[in-house]
């Protein structure tokens, strides 16, 4: 089976995943043992560069984001301005 990358070269999954970690009050070590839980592949480097958006997503990653932070995948995709 192919492996799927999303590709986000403005990088508004990443910071928004970010956004959405630190406003429920978790931590980059705690996300990603909570996703190993899970059996989804992630280190913390990886989301760090994930995050700054210096690697692409694989979609098993965001699908899992998206279940553990519940949200919907639009949160991830909306463009904020700061």
């Amino acid at each position: 089976m192919r492996e799927e990358k999303i590709i986000d070269n403005d990088n508004i999954i990443g910071s928004n995943i970010r956004r959405i970690r630190l406003e429920k009050g978790i931590g980059q070590t705690e996300l990603v043992k909570q996703l190993q839980l899970m059996n989804v592949d992630i280190k913390r480097e990886t989301l760090v560069k994930i995050e700054s958006g210096k690697q692409h997503i694989k979609l098993e990653q965001l699908k899992s984001l998206k279940k553990f932070l519940d949200v919907d995948f639009e949160e991830f995709l909306d463009s904020i301005s700061y």
